[in-house]
C-alpha cells in the first residue's frame, strides 16, 4: 500500500516516510499542495497524510481538490498539523478528512492511526452493491454476481477482482495493485496468475467480458463501451 506524504518540512517527511516504511508501506513525498494535487490525480495511493500549512495551496485546499474534483474522492485522508486549535480540527473533519493528529506525534501512535483508518476504508468499500449501466451487478454481502438476470458464478478472487476494477470507475489497476487490493501485499500470488484469472472472468461474463480492457503493460481496467 502507498502513503502519499504531503509535508514541505524535509526532516518531518523523511522520518514519517523512515517509520512507514519500516511498517511495511510504500510512500512518497510532496513538499507542496501543487505537487500532492499533481500526486493524487495520478491515483494509486491508500491514503494521504497530509499538513496544513503548505506553500503554494494550503492542506485544506488539497483537502477540498480530494473530496470534490480528483479521481479519488474517498481516498482516506489523515491530517497531521502543528495547528491544534478545536475550530482547524472540525474544520478539517467537516470538509471531509477521516482522522487528524497533532504535532509533534509519536510514530507508533501514527502508525496506528495509519493502519485503523485504511482499515476503516477497506471495511466500507466492502459494503453496499454494485450495479453498472450495462446491467452487470455484484454484491459484496451475499458474493452474488449477475449481468442483467444471469447469475455468473466467481470464484472469491474473481469476485474481489472484478469488483476492485469496478470500483475504480475506469482507472488502470496495475497486477500489483489488483493483487494487494484482494489480498494484501503479502499473498504469494504471481502477475501471470493475475491474468489468467481476468481471462477467466472475460470468459464468465460472456459479451460484458470485452468491459475488462487490457491496458498492455500495466495492468487492466473497467470500461463499458456506450
Amino acid at each position: 500500500m502507498r502513503i502519499l506524504v504531503v509535508e514541505d518540512d524535509k526532516d518531518i517527511s523523511t522520518l514519517i516516510a523512515f517509520h512507514l516504511k519500516a511498517n511495511g508501506f510504500e510512500t512518497e513525498i510532496a513538499a507542496n499542495g501543487r505537487e500532492a494535487v499533481e500526486k493524487i490525480s495520478n491515483g494509486g495511493y491508500a491514503l494521504a497524510l497530509l499538513d496544513i500549512l503548505l506553500p503554494e495551496l494550503s492542506g485544506i485546499e488539497v483537502l477540498k481538490y480530494i473530496r470534490s474534483e480528483s479521481p479519488s474522492p474517498n481516498l482516506p485522508v489523515i491530517v497531521a498539523s502543528a495547528l491544534s486549535e478545536e475550530a482547524e480540527i472540525i474544520a478539517s473533519l467537516e470538509l471531509g478528512a477521516d482522522d487528524y493528529i497533532t504535532k509533534p506525534f509519536s510514530p507508533k501512535i501514527l502508525v496506528a492511526r495509519v493502519r485503523s483508518v485504511i482499515r476503516r476504508s477497506e471495511n466500507r468499500s466492502l459494503s453496499g452493491s454494485v450495479q453498472t449501466e450495462k446491467g452487470l451487478f455484484l454484491d459484496p454481502g451475499t458474493r452474488k454476481c449477475r449481468v442483467q438476470d444471469e447469475e455468473i458464478v466467481l470464484t472469491a478472487t474473481e469476485f474481489d477482482m472484478l469488483l476492485a476494477l469496478i470500483r475504480e470507475g475506469g482507472r488502470v489497476l496495475t497486477r500489483t495493485e489488483i493483487i494487494e487490493r484482494i489480498k494484501g501485499n503479502d499473498y504469494p500470488v504471481t502477475e501471470r496468475s493475475i491474468d489468467v484469472q481476468i481471462a477467466s472472468i472475460r470468459k464468465k461474463l460472456g459479451k460484458m467480458g470485452c468491459a475488462i480492457k487490457t491496458v498492455w503493460g500495466i495492468g487492466y481496467r473497467y470500461a463499458e463501451e456506450g
